[in-house]
């Protein structure tokens, strides 16, 4: 079984640090923990996996502003850590509050380690005691693809294959296309009385074989609701998205010998997937046309790929970088809204990043690159996402620099946001955004072509004294001198997009003007304020 939350803060490596766990209604024998790791950075999101026990000794937490606080615990959330565990006392004597009630609003489990410990010792211990359950874990999954295995060579079902994967997990399986047709699905014996889902046999849907399904035999219909954790774990074949297995694990099941076991079987569900719904020629096409952009292949490669995937050559397209809570789910939308409107595309998820390239017509590309990104704006579905759009492209052989300046939008992207003030920030939107790179040109251009050092001199001298003043007073000038040359120097709208009263916003014109100089409109130094303005903050 899994390692709790409970058990490990009950571990004498752990307990001695009188940890207390907030809020004080979480249930921490129901957090499954697969590793612990200690780190004080507070960018530390994107180097997890999820299911971490996170320790962490509050210096850095100490003399963080609470909107880098309220950030720390958001990503913290969103990568579906285990708990944050943050020691007391000496430099943070308590856990802040607004940070505990940002934690129980995101659902993240905080424990107050109110004793020292060595943190080295607490991971060495409840560590060996995780690789030891993950041992156990990984044989019980290796069994399992061995045995799945023999059905294949055997020319079994979708449906028995899965059934293996069904007896070995105690959990309902089911395996769907990327547009959520079933494929085959299996439930271990006893699971309609059981576990409270529907068990009952039931024929599969009229044209499940032509959609690639197994055609013969009895799917499990999961007709009930099941109390207890799904896992999806998606199936590629040769780069392309073929299918995705949805693991159904029951409170009384295991969901971490669920998650390795799915994770194990990929292979042999792909194969499986091969032999009942091979991909055509030009999914494959695509697929490897992106692994040569994304691998910087030579131009003659892109060009020689690029006919078979339905690009011209000569064609301008723009390549989208797309970081999404559910990327699988978004690539389906993107893709069916892509093949709807007759605009050739094609897609790749490398790890956590989906990769889109989007044909554009040789005549009014600029207007119809316009309209893309309003159409991604209005994708159907709750999507929690960023879609940076790259600079139109001439032909195939640029898509990697169109791809470059998507990437470099995401990377400003990130940092104006941890520069915002935190009524801006919580005022911006988490759903779906679209990012325009050409919007970040200017940034672009400072980050390959500057470096940090001539940067930060060129801001220093045209913003010394805003910055200055930031600093001493905890004013906004500098974010407000941003929105207001951003808009054009439109003071109302300005005005608007800070929350603030247009008396606020002219006394803060006023003190930044002062600041800087005079009025930079109609001198040649707002060209420069502006510049430094959009560099000012980058690393």
């Amino acid at each position: 079984m899994s390692v709790f939350l409970g058990e490990i803060l009950a571990h004498p490596a752990l307990a001695a640090a009188n940890p207390v766990l907030h809020p004080a209604g979480a249930d921490a024998d129901a957090q499954p923990v697969r590793w612990v790791h200690s780190s004080e950075v507070l960018d530390i999101a994107p180097l997890l996996r999820g299911g971490e026990l996170l320790l962490c000794g509050g210096i850095t937490l100490a003399t963080a502003t609470p909107s880098k606080r309220e950030d720390y615990v958001h990503e913290l959330a969103q990568r579906g850590i285990a708990a944050l565990a943050v020691e007391t006392g000496g430099a943070l004597p308590e856990i802040p509050p607004e940070m505990l009630q940002k934690a129980e609003e995101y659902g993240l489990p905080v424990v107050e380690l109110r004793k020292v410990v060595p943190f080295v010792g607490v991971m060495q211990a409840i560590n060996s005691m995780l690789v030891s359950e993950s041992v156990g874990h990984l044989q019980q999954a290796d069994a399992a693809t061995r045995a799945m295995a023999a059905e294949l060579a055997h020319g079994a079902s979708l449906d028995k294959i899965l059934g293996v994967l069904a007896g070995i997990t105690g959990s309902a399986v089911k395996l769907t296309s990327p547009w959520g047709v079933t494929m085959g699905s299996a439930a271990p014996e006893g699971w309609g009385s059981g576990v409270g889902a529907d068990a009952r046999e039931v024929p599969p849907k009229e044209g499940a074989a032509d959609d690639g399904g197994p055609g013969q035999g009895a799917h499990v219909g999961f007709n009930g609701t099941v109390d207890g954790t799904v896992i999806t774990v998606d199936i590629p074949v040769r780069g392309v998205l073929m299918g995705r297995l949805e693991v159904h694990v029951p409170d009384v099941a295991d969901p971490a010998l669920a998650q390795v076991a799915g994770e194990r079987a990929v292979d042999i569900l792909g194969l499986a997937l091969l032999q009942h719904t091979p991909p055509g020629l030009h999914a494959l096409a695509g697929a490897e046309l992106m692994r040569a952009v994304l691998n910087s292949a030579p131009e003659w490669r892109l060009e020689q790929l690029a006919p078979g995937a339905g690009f011209p050559t000569d064609s301008p397209l723009v390549v989208a970088a797309i970081h999404a809570a559910a990327p699988q789910e978004l690539r389906g939308a993107v893709e069916n809204f892509l093949s709807s409107e007759r605009i050739p595309c094609a897609a790749y998820l490398d790890e956590a990043e989906l990769v889109v390239m989007i044909g554009l017509p040789c005549t009014g590309t600029a207007g119809v690159r316009r309209q893309l990104l309003e159409s991604l704006q209005g994708l159907e579905g709750d999507h929690d996402a960023v879609i940076a759009v790259g600079p139109p492209a001439g032909a195939v052989a640029e898509a990697a620099w169109s791809l470059a300046e998507a990437r470099r939008a995401l990377e400003v992207r990130q940092i104006r946001r941890r520069n915002l003030s935190a009524r801006r920030r919580s005022a911006a939107a988490r759903g779906l955004v679209v990012v325009d790179a050409q919007d970040t040109a200017v940034e672009s251009l400072s980050l390959t072509c500057l470096d940090a050092s001539a940067r930060e001199a060129f801001v220093n001298r045209q913003l010394r004294a805003v910055l200055e003043h930031d600093a001493q007073r905890q004013s906004q000038l500098l974010e407000t001198l941003q929105v207001w040359l951003d808009s054009g120097c439109n003071t109302a709208q300005s005005a608007r997009e800070l929350h603030l009263e247009r008396q606020s916003m002219h006394h803060r014109l006023q003190r930044i003007f002062e600041l800087c100089g005079g009025d930079p409109r109609g001198t040649g130094r707002l060209a420069a304020l502006h510049l430094a303005a959009r560099m000012a903050g980058l690393p």
